[in-house]
């Protein structure tokens, strides 16, 4: 039911949703490099993709705000459901998969 969840779509922070593809770019080999130099920490991504998923629920709900009052169209209210619920199934299945790494560690022999 979930769709994998690839790499560049956990970087760019945006994935593309039942054929209505959104902004995903592959980050540039020279921003790559670039990167690694910073040693980005693991805790600064997360924070990031959480207030990007965020950001995609609020905006999901404003549209939806939106188009009761009449103020937006069927079209964009839509689009914008659309990605709010590939963020939240993105963030279901990345803490599915934190749960399933953290049981696996509490089952490990010492």
């Amino acid at each position: 039911m979930l769709e994998a969840i690839s790499s560049t779509a956990i970087s760019a922070g945006k994935v593309a949703s039942r054929g209505i593809e959104t902004e995903m770019t592959a980050p540039a080999p020279a921003a790559s490099a670039a990167q690694s130099s910073n040693d980005v920490g693991f805790d600064s991504v997360m924070k990031q993709v959480t207030s990007d998923a965020i950001g995609t629920l609020k905006a999901g709900e404003a549209a939806s705000i939106s188009a009761i009052q009449g103020k937006e169209s069927t079209r964009r209210v839509v689009e914008a459901l659309m990605s709010a619920e590939q963020a939240l199934q993105t963030a279901v299945a990345v803490r599915d998969k934190v749960v399933q790494a953290y049981q696996e560690v509490v089952r490990m022999s010492i």
